[in-house]
């Protein structure tokens, strides 16, 4: 069997990242043909189009979406290896470092990551701000040093991600709510009273989907930006929250929560950061301890 060219993981990256042929070809300073003959290799070699054209651009298919994160933390693993050793010495570091998070992570993530921190590098401070958006551009300017979430259409392609933990939506409602006591069915959910979340105030998500789906669909009764926002009305009336689990656990003490009583898809909360920051000695041991505290 034929070894494949390890060459072409790098090549596989950027275009992932550029999403363009063009303007891969000039980051790596080559041809564009000579990238297009690249192109054409990765897709033999991998067994999948990769890059599809659409109007005057191209999008990934489904399969280069699934290699984008692996692939780009292999080639960040691989130039990690062939670098020379690093002095660095964490009870020395004096940094700031901006994390930009949804609603929940500080609530559920925050005093761990800031213990461990403070552990091992006394001098790091962590900074949390608020995400209203999945714009990339707190990233690209420097303005944060990381973010987590869901990755989304607004995330620039060139934007490194890798997957901290897998969850899924569950439905929410006060300790006293009828929904907290009897059998959950999809009928008795639906026929509830229901918060919407949505920070760019969509009307409906993936649970109305999943809903519409089975045949059925749910009363919107009011609309909020956040996760605390919707778990605060289901705390004081009689209305249903449906919140990723794992994100907002601490948010929900006191609260009657339950699985969705039919299939809803999961979500990937990821890591993310610009790749300028890729090789900093720092931001990789702040990565890792991220990583460690949402494994």
């Amino acid at each position: 069997m034929t070894k494949p060219d390890l060459n072409l993981l790098y090549t596989l990256d950027v275009l992932l990242a550029e999403g363009s042929v063009a303007r891969a070809a000039r980051r790596l300073r080559l041809s564009p043909s000579a990238m297009s003959r690249a192109l054409a290799r990765l897709r033999e070699t991998v067994g999948d189009p990769l890059l599809v054209r659409a109007g005057r651009g191209l999008v990934p298919t489904p399969r280069a979406l699934e290699l984008r994160e692996r692939v780009s933390h292999l080639r960040e693993e691989a130039e990690t290896l062939l670098r020379p050793a690093e002095a660095f010495d964490l009870s020395q570091l004096k940094r700031t470092f901006v994390l930009r998070n949804r609603d929940g992570f500080v609530e559920n993530f925050g005093p761990a990551l800031i213990r461990l921190a403070a552990e091992r590098a006394p001098g790091v401070r962590l900074r949390f701000l608020p995400k209203q958006d999945k714009d990339s551009a707190s990233l690209r300017d420097g303005e944060a040093d990381l973010e987590t979430g869901v990755i989304g259409e607004t995330t620039g392609p060139e934007i490194r991600a890798q997957a901290l933990f897998h969850d899924r939506f569950i439905g929410v409602v006060g300790a006293d709510h009828p929904l907290s006591k009897g059998a959950m069915t999809a009928a008795r959910y639906a026929g509830g009273r229901h918060i919407q979340i949505s920070r760019r105030g969509l009307e409906g998500g993936p649970v109305d989907t999943a809903l519409r789906a089975i045949g059925l669909a749910r009363e919107i009764v009011t609309a909020v930006g956040s996760f605390s926002e919707a778990l605060a009305l289901a705390r004081a009336s009689d209305l249903i929250a449906s919140v990723p689990e794992r994100y907002t656990g601490n948010l929900r003490a006191g609260l009657h929560s339950f699985a969705l009583p039919f299939a809803a898809p999961e979500i990937t909360i990821s890591l993310l950061w610009h790749p300028r920051m890729d090789a900093d000695p720092a931001h990789r041991w702040l990565r890792g301890c991220v990583r460690e505290i949402c494994a």
